[in-house]
């Protein structure tokens, strides 16, 4: 049992002395809160998996204005509106130079990803009604990019360009609406619905349930880019 022990123990030591490791984070993506952390583990001379976790917490979006000529709608309150996402990235690379876990390389990978969404839809002479609730994605991509050391220790990863695909599906909702709409105002609503136009592939239908509820649904193909990142981190 000890020279098991001791073996694990050795082969433990071995594979990250030899530096097979890294510990990294999107610099870019922090500026807009987008908060991240990626572990890459070396395979083999020329192949690593990466695993990576992004969290952004909800709140005010930046670029407010591309929001606001997305949604085209009189009733759409862009003060209002917030977001929040979560993503898990596995990922594997294909490196092209010769020293591990360096130079130009692909990487394809997959994304599951929840986005958080609080959407505002102004009511005449009454606070706007907050429809909530999350819209999900799954895809799949390709990133190109190139990784270097800047010291024994540090890595540099510059994201070139990359791209996913894939669906989407979400719903949101606004319940225990306050004072309850009379028919005029289900009326007026459901109107705003219909006239919304959201630029891109999914689908969105909005539905006045009663007097007191009201309900977004969406659904349709899901696209997203990753390019142009530069990402920092620590080989161990």
């Amino acid at each position: 049992m000890k020279k098991i022990f001791l073996l694990f123990i050795i082969c433990y030591s071995t594979a990250f002395s030899q530096k097979n490791n890294i510990i990294k984070t999107n610099t870019c993506a922090i500026a807009i809160k987008n908060y991240n952390l990626i572990y890459e583990r070396a395979l083999s001379n020329h192949i690593s998996f990466s695993l990576g976790y992004r969290y952004m917490p909800k709140g005010v979006v930046p670029f407010k204005s591309k929001i606001q000529d997305r949604i085209k709608s009189n009733d759409f309150s862009i003060d209002d509106f917030k977001m929040g996402n979560t993503a898990i990235t596995p990922e594997f690379r294909i490196y092209m130079g010769r020293p591990k876990l360096r130079g130009f390389y692909l990487a394809p990978y997959a994304r599951y990803a929840t986005f958080d969404f609080t959407y505002p839809l102004k009511r005449t002479d009454h606070p706007p009604i907050l429809l909530n609730g999350k819209i999900t994605s799954t895809s799949v991509g390709l990133l190109m990019g190139v990784q270097s050391n800047l010291s024994k220790r540090l890595v540099f990863d510059f994201w070139l360009l990359g791209g996913h695909f894939g669906k989407s599906k979400g719903t949101l909702t606004a319940t225990n609406i306050d004072p309850a709409m009379n028919e005029q105002e289900q009326l007026d609503v459901q109107n705003a619905f219909n006239e919304t136009v959201i630029d891109g592939p999914v689908k969105f239908e909005g539905k006045v349930l009663s007097s007191t509820s009201a309900q977004i649904t969406s659904d349709g193909p899901w696209a997203g880019l990753r390019s142009l990142a530069i990402t920092l981190g620590y080989r161990f």
